[in-house]
């Protein structure tokens, strides 16, 4: 009496405990595949979203130095018709600096909120362990 893996699938009955339990094992092993897969997958997909977003924000951050720099200068020279060249360039630079630790502190703020792990990944293992516990459920 020679059972094929799909025949002992089949019939529950007529299976050993030996062959029910190569079944389960090929099925938490093909599950846990899955899983790891699953997680590559959105970890892949996760970073190059980070990477286009950090592209663009590299040309757009580019674009508005050049613009900040051509209005800085064009401050400083329209400050230094009224006043000292000198101070006119230490307050420009002060308003910069201002600006700099606001952005700052706004950045580092956001950063705090950005999750590396793969959210989807976790609550689906979360479950898998849970049916584990309580295959029957």
């Amino acid at each position: 009496m020679v059972a094929t893996r799909s025949r002992a699938v089949e019939t529950h009955e007529d299976a050993t405990v030996g062959e029910l339990l190569s079944t389960v094992t090929s099925d938490v092993q093909t599950l846990f595949r899955q899983e790891v897969e699953l997680a590559r997958t959105e970890v892949k997909q996760e970073a190059t979203e980070a990477g286009k977003a950090a592209g663009m924000y590299g040309g757009a951050g580019f674009a508005g130095y050049m613009v900040l720099l051509f209005l800085s200068v064009a401050a400083l020279l329209g400050m230094a018709n009224v006043m000292d060249g000198g101070w006119a360039a230490l307050i420009v630079t002060a308003v910069w600096a201002v600006v700099a630790a606001v952005l700052y502190q706004r950045g580092r703020s956001r950063m705090r909120t950005v999750s590396p792990k793969p959210e989807h990944t976790v609550e689906t293992l979360k479950e898998d362990a849970q049916w584990a516990r309580h295959p029957t459920r």
